[in-house]
């Protein structure tokens, strides 16, 4: 539904904001003078789509044939969340999340923009950060998701968890792809994007885990977890590793004492393969199996055979109670949400199934479960290009 109401709150701000820098929507390039340095998403390449109104989309849900309904934006201007005026987060995408074991849904975003801080300067749209995070202890989901917090900077916004170098063809993002926690640990796997390409292209310098003791609000990467790409800028000392490219993104899920890892290669058209570690070795390498079509191999992630084909990205893996099944959903080549289903981690697992059409959403993406969903609903996040951001959906499941 659109929510004209809330969108008039952020107007006014936009308007004071461009009263008050006189060229509000200059690019650094026409920046005022003594401008020194910029933080704005032109001056970075970070994401250029995140004020709807910029570009004359209006923010509002889509609408649905099927099984499969749009409930409410979870950030942006039009969210009831308000989570520009929160957590300056005014555009950003993903929204992975997992359960912190301790009442509460952590879920990490992509590269996120808000309302800059020196607008004369940097433009209207500014302060990229290259990951956010958020926390929600709703569990009524049938009428959205409520944010409860985030960790914050010291200047009223949502912070950045994992730092990013902001340097095209070096480090260009450091992306969130999946998190877990165990045994009050929280774990998140991300990636060091060293170049955006086309549509659903891009290039990795390595992926890596994260793990934060404090419910997310600080992080510390390990490096002994890193998995190095093909043709990436890497740390001293580390070489390629056979195989590593194949868990450049990756979805983790518990079951029977195990985290099991879905892993694809950068981008969004790999097929997805399949290791998994006892729950006390997440960040111990050498302890990881890899599926090889018949049972598991340790320690040769090149072992790893597709349990998913397809042109795969963004893969989410949740097991539902309901079905008695593991679901799996992603945007698949003609960049619909999909979802399939196995009765067990290595499948095997059913052809797609079509729950969102991009004739519906053009431009949709990036679908993650809610771990909370129960019964026939399956709820999940997903993004939309068009004005980037993220909404709640739900999708009812039939036996």
């Amino acid at each position: 539904m659109f929510r004209a109401g809330r969108s008039l709150g952020v107007f006014g701000t936009v308007a004071a904001i461009a009263a008050a820098a006189v060229t509000a929507v200059a690019s650094p390039a026409t920046a005022a003078p003594g401008c020194v340095g910029v933080s704005g998403v032109g001056s970075t390449g970070g994401p250029a789509n995140a004020a709807p109104w910029l570009n004359g989309n209006t923010g509002g849900l889509p609408g649905l044939s099927g099984r499969t309904t749009a409930i409410e934006k979870v950030t942006g201007t039009y969210s009831p969340n308000k989570t520009v005026d929160r957590f300056n987060v005014l555009g950003t995408d993903l929204g992975i999340m997992w359960d912190n074991g301790a009442g509460q849904i952590l879920t990490a975003f992509g590269d996120t923009t808000g309302l800059s801080r020196n607008p004369a300067c940097d433009g209207l749209v500014g302060e990229w950060r290259s990951n956010v995070l958020f926390r929600s202890s709703d569990r009524v989901l049938a009428d959205g998701m409520r944010i409860d917090s985030a960790p914050m900077d010291g200047a009223g916004q949502a912070r950045e968890i994992i730092a990013g170098l902001k340097v095209p063809g070096v480090e260009a993002s450091s992306i969130p792809t999946s998190g877990i926690a165990v045994n009050g640990v929280q774990y998140l796997s991300y990636m060091s994007v060293r170049n955006w390409g086309e549509a659903g292209q891009w290039s990795t310098n390595y992926s890596q885990i994260a793990t934060s003791s404090d419910n997310g609000e600080t992080w510390a990467t390990h490096p002994e977890t890193l998995r190095p790409n093909i043709g990436g800028v890497l740390p001293t000392g580390v070489g390629p590793v056979a195989g590593s490219e194949n868990f450049q993104m990756s979805s983790m899920v518990k079951d029977g004492g195990f985290v099991y890892n879905y892993g694809t290669p950068a981008g969004r058209s790999g097929e997805v393969r399949l290791s998994r570690v006892p729950e006390d070795s997440i960040l111990q390498l050498s302890a990881y199996e890899y599926w090889n079509g018949n049972g598991w191999i340790r320690a040769d992630p090149a072992a790893a055979v597709p349990v998913m084909d397809g042109r795969i990205g963004e893969v989410s893996v949740q097991y539902n109670e309901f079905l008695g099944k593991f679901v799996a959903m992603y945007a698949d080549a003609f960049s619909s949400i999909v979802m399939r289903t196995a009765p067990s981690p290595v499948g095997p697992w059913t052809a797609p199934e079509t729950l969102v059409n991009l004739v519906e959403v053009p431009g949709i993406y990036a679908a993650y479960i809610h771990p909370w969903s129960s019964g026939s609903e399956l709820y999940f996040l997903a993004t939309t290009w068009a004005d980037y951001n993220v909404m709640l959906m739900r999708t009812t499941l039939v036996r």
